[in-house]
């Protein structure tokens, strides 16, 4: 075969690769593997040009933590006058300028004499960033191989171009992807959910999130489990500059360890068994926009680390990639935990919760609020005559009355479930029915409330009995509260209560809690 054969067969290769959707890395490492076949050398790089310093993205014949250093221009003549050069530079074996890449060549421990040849890879007409080639022989370059890295530049950047191309329709599909999950959210709902009450309690919780709203500050929503953080959330998001942009949601608690911090930060593929392929995190994905981290006393340690990286940084590095990502996200969090606590008990760093917490926001539990759960029945009852296909249906007065003077542990999740059976219930004393309904007292059936947190007594009521038997009764008082406080989930149970769900498990057996709805829920 003759040169140029030779030549066409290495590049088609590449130029197959033009439209075909390839993890950059991936990308670039085709490119060097071809010129290397090209141009025989011992080392060879591309580099991307990122402000005033050069970024490696692929190396072949450099140890392999060239890919963890960052090359300042200014601190490396070659480099400088690579990018100068509207072409191929070849410098003379004996140069006296530095190699950059001295010590890092795998078949040298030093660059004394050698060959050293670069030129600028630009796209739109400017500079992208740099191809190198080094090789221990000196004279291995002659005027032909200047030619062909003349020719290859050209290809090399249309790879470049190719890989650009990709990653922005990736990213477009994912902000749309975003988008449509927001979308498809707000339609599983005859009417969106939006914050509702008059009382005091909200009407300050109304005036703190106009005031934090236009910032940019990080919010910290705290409140108990069912007060409606996420609508919160959701509130501020609305009322900010960044309403346009979407706003990602993650629940902190719905991810083992090993998985959230890829779910937050993204991962590249082969980072781990089962990541076939690049996948962005939620923080990519709400760029521009807002992240909610929902649960978020639940992060360990180290996600609380990468975490607060990100947070002061903007930079956001995905798992097995040594590349890093700019976003501009602002962060709003929320947790039924108190995290000062958190942090004296050393399952919250300080420095991420003072981070985190630069707004914090009160959400006041429903027994705060009054009347306020009148009008939350309302907004219930309208969802759910819509649902039954109903013309209209109401509470009775005994009815209304009874939900005033509840004690509402479970907040307004608990109110939500509570009229939701209650509706049922009606419905089945007039089956084939489609005119309006009243709701009775007893439909609401509150004796089945989720009882309060166990106090204890402050003074011995009723018959004595022994202490271990006034232990063991107020030990599976409290276990059962937690866990209808959390409808039934135990593993949320076991957080609240600081205790690993098996361990709680063998508890409820021990103390004879057993035979409930409750303990078939985890």
């Amino acid at each position: 075969m003759t040169a140029s054969g030779t030549t066409l067969a290495a590049l088609l290769p590449l130029m197959d690769d033009l439209s075909v959707d390839l993890p950059n890395a991936e990308r670039y490492r085709r490119l060097l593997a071809t010129l290397r076949e090209l141009l025989p050398c011992d080392a060879s790089a591309i580099l991307r040009l990122d402000g005033d310093t050069l970024v490696p993205l692929a190396v072949d014949g450099l140890s392999l933590d060239t890919l963890g250093r960052r090359f300042r221009i200014a601190d490396h003549p070659r480099f400088a006058m690579l990018l100068a050069s509207p072409g191929p530079t070849l410098f003379p074996a004996d140069s006296p300028l530095p190699d950059p890449y001295d010590g890092l060549v795998a078949a040298a421990p030093r660059l004394d004499v050698h060959d050293c040849m670069g030129c600028r890879l630009e796209t739109g007409g400017q500079a992208w960033g740099l191809l190198t080639l080094d090789a221990l022989e000196p004279g291995r370059f002659s005027q032909d191989d200047i030619d062909t890295l003349r020719a290859f530049a050209s290809l090399a950047a249309a790879t470049v171009m190719a890989g650009m191309r990709m990653a922005r329709l990736a990213h477009e599909a994912d902000r749309e992807r975003a988008r449509a999950e927001s979308f498809q959210a707000a339609a599983n709902r005859a009417t969106p959910r939006t914050l509702l009450g008059r009382s005091p309690a909200m009407q300050r919780l109304m005036e703190e999130i106009a005031v934090v709203a236009p910032s940019e500050l990080a919010v910290l929503i705290r409140g108990e489990t069912g007060t409606g953080k996420e609508l919160v959330a959701q509130a501020v998001h609305a009322a900010s500059a960044r309403a346009d942009r979407p706003l990602i949601a993650v629940n902190c608690a719905a991810f083992p360890a090993q998985l959230l911090e890829s779910e937050l930060f993204g991962h590249v593929r082969g980072a781990f068994s089962g990541a076939t392929s690049d996948r962005r995190g939620k923080f990519e994905l709400a760029d521009r926009g807002t992240l909610f981290l929902d649960e978020v006393a639940d992060l360990s340690l180290a996600a609380q680390a990468a975490m607060l990286r990100v947070m002061q940084s903007g930079h956001v590095q995905r798992i097995g990639s040594d590349r890093e990502h700019h976003v501009d996200v602002r962060i709003i969090a929320a947790s039924n935990r108190d995290l000062a606590e958190e942090v004296r008990e050393g399952r919250c760093r300080a420095d991420f919760f003072h981070r985190l917490s630069a707004y914090p926001i009160i959400v006041p539990n429903l027994r705060e609020r009054g009347t306020d759960v009148l009008l939350l029945a309302g907004a219930f009852l309208e969802e759910n005559r819509a649902r039954h296909h109903r013309t209209g249906l109401r509470l009775s007065p005994e009815a209304q009355q009874a939900l005033l003077d509840a004690p509402w542990p479970g907040n307004v999740r608990e109110l939500e479930h509570t009229i939701g059976r209650a509706v049922l219930k009606a419905s089945a004393r007039s089956p084939g029915a489609t005119g309006a309904l009243t709701v009775e007292a007893g439909d609401l059936d509150l004796s089945i409330a989720p009882a309060p947190i166990p106090q204890a007594p402050t003074a011995i009521e009723g018959p004595v009995i022994g202490l271990r038997a006034a232990v063991t009764r107020f030990e599976r008082d409290y276990i059962l509260a937690a866990v209808r406080r959390h409808d039934g989930n135990w593993a949320a149970a076991a957080r609240e209560l600081g205790t690993d769900r098996a361990n709680l498990r063998r508890s409820a057996t021990r103390l004879g809690i057993r035979g409930t709805t409750q303990d078939t829920r985890d």
